[in-house]
């Protein structure tokens, strides 16, 4: 059974009296364990796609099941706690609270989940430790460079044991040399921890990274391949 499987997923949106229609009958399968880049060019529905497979949307029509579960069957507060305990979020943006240090950050989806104070803490210091921020716990965002911010963006997407990464250009604000060391940590995430990783970029270098390419044109699949170069 594999750990992601779309069937005819199809998602528009109402604008101005009209229906735009940005998915046009997705079907894609994903096993666990897993690493897989979504490219497309801007518009292509690459970011839409990831919306509803991270179940931050849903589809208009089509089937989504999660590790075997109906995802479109399920109330709000049934996706919450799926997003909660199965998936981990990195975003191009690194979406930290500024006025919360690294560690507070990071501790923050254990919160969400009624984790003690003492178990929040030391998960969340292994997880900056596990991405090298040993010694940037007590900063905050702005005392981190844009590569150390993402770093515990993405020490906060795993420190639930969360089994799913999705990333969403997490290299957008990055330069090439903290780029690199960015992927290199999903790699290990990956490779080590066995952690499914889903990526979305639009940057030929950094799919390159993943062991499957797939690639999205005007909200369909043009191509899906493995990547023989990694």
């Amino acid at each position: 059974m594999a750990l992601i499987e779309l069937k005819d997923i199809h998602k528009s949106y109402h604008l101005d009296g009209f229906d735009l229609e940005i998915l046009k009958g997705i079907n894609l399968q994903i096993e666990k364990g897993e690493f897989v880049a979504i490219m497309g060019p801007s518009g292509s529905g690459k970011s839409t796609l990831m919306n509803v497979l991270g179940c931050l949307d849903s589809p208009t029509s089509g089937s989504y099941f999660l590790d075997g579960q109906p995802v479109q069957s399920l109330s709000s507060d049934e996706l919450a706690e799926i997003r909660n305990k199965k998936i981990g979020f990195v975003f191009q943006g690194f979406n930290l609270l500024n006025r919360t240090s690294a560690l507070e950050n990071v501790e923050l989806p254990m919160v969400y989940a009624n984790v003690s104070a003492i178990d929040r803490q030391k998960r969340a210091e292994q997880a900056l430790i596990s991405v090298g921020l040993k010694d940037r716990m007590n900063h905050m965002p702005n005392q981190l460079s844009g590569g150390q911010q993402q770093r515990v963006a993405i020490a906060r997407a795993v420190v639930s044991g969360a089994p799913i990464i999705f990333a969403d250009e997490p290299t957008g604000n990055l330069d090439t040399k903290m780029s690199v060391e960015i992927m290199e940590l999903f790699k290990k995430l990956n490779e080590e921890l066995g952690r499914t990783i889903i990526l979305v970029t639009h940057e030929e270098d950094i799919a390159l990274y993943a062991k499957r390419i797939i690639k999205i044109v005007d909200g369909e699949i043009s191509s899906d391949q493995r990547n023989d170069k990694r």
